[in-house]
């Protein structure tokens, strides 16, 4: 099924976000040599026609007063830096499922798949580290990453089915440090206190967690599930 790509972005008046995102690493990251930011929503769109494309693109994708819109690319013209951020696999995407809502609203047909990026362009100069720092400061690991610029063949997620679940061989006598330096190491959002947590819990179950089980803890953890 063919996929198509269009870009959104806020013409100079209206772009809110990039001004706002050039404000913050001036203030937070003390880079003071990027002069502007461009932000540019990237879709990806497969299972309608060209005719319904052209409609979407006008009224789903984008605001012709406010926006400027492109077909499959974008002249970011001469970025000292680029950065493209996705959602993670599995993590909900609402700009994704509300432009495959309202498209399917528009064609009264199945819903089409929807994939999105944000594209971020600085402009001026930035060293090696200055890089690190915006991509840290923009990227939450726990919710996105950075994304390919190349274009998908599919929007169809295709995943590997383990055959096997791995086992945290020794999680439960784990010492402190050990235990907080898995936690690094696996990239978990729960704290120091909540790990300690998770294994007093498997050792009164007796038994080492599986990743998967970890995994589906960190993910929804939350005070009122303990």
């Amino acid at each position: 099924m063919q996929v198509r790509r269009v870009l959104s972005e806020k013409k100079e008046a209206f772009a809110v976000e990039a001004k706002g995102i050039l404000s913050d690493i001036s203030a937070d990251l003390d880079i003071k040599t990027v002069d502007k930011v461009r932000v540019i929503n990237r879709y990806d769109i497969s299972g309608i026609t060209d005719e319904e494309y052209e409609k979407a693109k006008k009224v789903v994708f984008s605001e012709p007063p406010v926006d400027d819109v492109y077909d499959e690319d974008v002249d970011l013209k001469d970025p000292c830096y680029v950065l493209i951020i996705e959602a993670l696999p599995g993590q909900y995407d609402q700009r994704a499922d509300s432009a495959a809502q309202c498209v399917q609203f528009l064609t009264q047909k199945e819903r089409p798949l929807v994939k999105t990026a944000k594209i971020v362009a600085f402009y001026g100069s930035l060293t090696d580290d200055q890089k690190k720092k915006v991509s840290d400061y923009l990227i939450n690991p726990v919710e996105c990453r950075e994304a390919s610029p190349a274009k998908p063949e599919t929007l169809e997620d295709v995943y590997d089915i383990p055959t096997e679940v791995e086992t945290l061989d020794g999680f439960i006598d784990m010492d402190e440090k050990a235990l907080y330096a898995l936690r690094a190491s696996l990239g978990l959002a729960m704290s120091d206190a909540d790990i300690l947590f998770t294994q007093e819990h498997f050792k009164k179950e007796g038994r080492n967690p599986t990743i998967t089980e970890i995994r589906v803890l960190d993910t929804y953890w939350s005070d009122h599930c303990r």
